[in-house]
C-alpha cells in the first residue's frame, strides 16, 4: 500500500470536498484523515490517502481532473515518521492579537527541539474591549530529554513580551 498525501487549494465553492473524495474512491482508495477549511476565503487543505502502490499513477490522473475544475491539487508520498519517544504535550495561547506573535513562540519551540506536531491560530473578540484575541493550540512531541515543565518555563519567559497566556497540559 502507497500512503500519500494530497494538497489542496483553490476558490472556495460547493461540491469540492466531493469531487476530492469521488477522484480517490476512483483510484481505488481510501480516505484516511483530512484538515480542510475555509481559509482568506480560498479552499485548503491537506488529505491523508491510501492507495494499492499500483494505483499511485491512477490516483494522478484523478486529481488531475480535480485540477482541470480549479482547484490545485498537489500529491506527495508520506515519509518515516520522527522519533516519537518523547512526551507530547498541549499549549495554548491567548492574548491580544499583534505581529510576532507566531514567530516568537515556534522561535522557543524551535531551540528547544520541540516538534509541533498539530497547529492551530484563529482570533476572536474581546468581549469588553472588542479588541482582537489570538488564540493559538498546538500539540507538541517533546525530545526524550525534555521535559514539560523546561517548555513552561522557556515560554513563560515570553509571555510577558508578547503579553498572551500559555498554558501546556498533558496531551492524550
Amino acid at each position: 500500500m502507497a500512503i500519500m498525501i494530497l494538497s489542496v487549494i483553490g476558490s472556495d465553492r460547493p461540491g469540492l470536498t466531493q469531487a476530492l473524495a469521488r477522484a480517490v474512491l476512483s483510484a481505488g482508495g481510501n480516505w484516511l484523515e483530512s484538515h480542510l477549511s475555509r481559509l482568506g476565503g480560498l479552499y485548503v487543505g491537506s488529505v491523508l490517502v491510501e492507495v494499492e502502490a499500483g494505483d499511485v499513477d491512477r490516483l494522478h490522473a484523478a486529481v488531475a481532473e480535480v485540477d482541470a475544475q480549479g482547484l490545485e491539487v498537489r500529491i506527495a508520498p508520506t515519509v518515516e515518521t520522527a522519533d516519537t519517544t518523547g512526551d507530547t504535550v498541549r499549549l495554548s495561547l491567548v492574548g491580544q492579537d499583534r505581529p510576532g506573535i507566531v514567530h516568537q513562540v515556534t522561535g522557543t519551540l524551535s531551540g528547544l527541539d520541540a516538534n509541533i506536531e498539530a497547529f492551530e491560530t484563529h482570533l476572536s473578540v474581546e468581549p469588553h474591549s472588542g479588541a482582537p484575541l489570538f488564540h493559538m493550540d498546538a500539540v507538541l512531541r517533546l525530545p526524550a530529554h525534555l521535559k514539560a515543565d523546561a517548555v513552561q518555563t522557556a515560554l513563560e519567559a515570553i509571555s510577558a513580551e508578547i503579553m498572551v497566556d500559555i498554558s501546556l497540559t498533558p496531551a492524550g
